[in-house]
């Protein structure tokens, strides 16, 4: 099976293309289970992401089907440390197939917005990575999510997790696996400086080791992305030993063969 579940629609107001356009492409390429995650919406940076209005039209407007392919409905859900109130109910208990849990925000930083790579000097790598890996802890402790989105994604400007911080992300993965989430391999981070997926082969030998499950991403933003990078991230999971992928159906997780 080949699957796609982490895919961005114009909801979010930072993606192009129709539905449609994302289907007929994601088909084309053999995907069998596709799903559309569109940024959640929440009271906190409101520009780039789906308003509470639009969310039941969203919800209505994704198809179970297109041709052969599977089509699976989901959102990505901004989690910020300390800012746990800013979780929606009518987010967390929409009609979905699952959540992808996502940090892009420390405090109110949006880390890995260009617009404001200059804190990073401000902040430092070290604590920039500490304070994101303890938000990661504290998004997958809720228990509101199944997927774990981008995990290293402070790398991105090229700035790599410190290697006095690996313990700390091991342990993050150990509480991602008891609580039964799954690490979503995504392609985006190709198309960044780093120009690696998310998370490095590294990490991803470790999950491997603790035996967390994987799922695959190309987090596209536009028609053009659907796809990006999924034979490049495919054979370094097949180097790794991965062969099964999970996806998510009213959140009920299941494995499929990874193709």
């Amino acid at each position: 099976m080949r699957v796609d579940l982490h895919n961005h629609t114009t909801y979010c107001n930072h993606a192009n293309g129709s539905m449609e356009s994302y289907m007929q492409k994601a088909s084309s390429l053999g995907i069998d289970i596709f799903g559309f995650s569109c940024h959640a919406p929440m009271r906190f940076d409101e520009k780039y992401r789906m308003s509470f209005a639009d969310l039941p039209n969203y919800l209505a407007q994704i198809p179970k089907a297109y041709e052969s392919m599977e089509v699976l409905c989901a959102l990505e859900v901004d989690y910020i440390l300390g800012r746990e109130d800013l979780l929606d109910k009518s987010v967390l208990d929409s009609n979905v197939d699952y959540l992808i849990g996502s940090v892009h925000f420390l405090d109110d930083w949006g880390f890995d917005n260009p617009e404001f790579i200059g804190k990073w000097q401000k902040m430092g790598v070290f604590a920039t990575w500490d304070k994101y890996l303890s938000s990661l802890q504290g998004m997958a402790k809720t228990g509101y999510f199944q997927i774990a989105g981008h995990f290293d994604l402070p790398k991105l400007f090229g700035d790599v997790m410190p290697q006095n911080l690996y313990a700390k992300m091991e342990e993050t993965l150990h509480i991602m696996k008891d609580m039964d989430m799954v690490l979503e391999v995504n392609a985006a981070g190709l198309r960044k400086d780093i120009k690696e997926q998310y998370p490095s082969r590294e990490i991803l030998k470790k999950a491997k080791e603790i035996g967390l499950d994987i799922t695959m991403g190309s987090d596209a933003h536009d028609t053009c992305q659907v796809g990006f990078g999924y034979e490049e991230c495919l054979k370094i999971l097949k180097d790794i030993g991965f062969n099964k992928l999970a996806i998510f159906r009213k959140k009920q997780k299941f494995l499929v063969d990874l193709d």
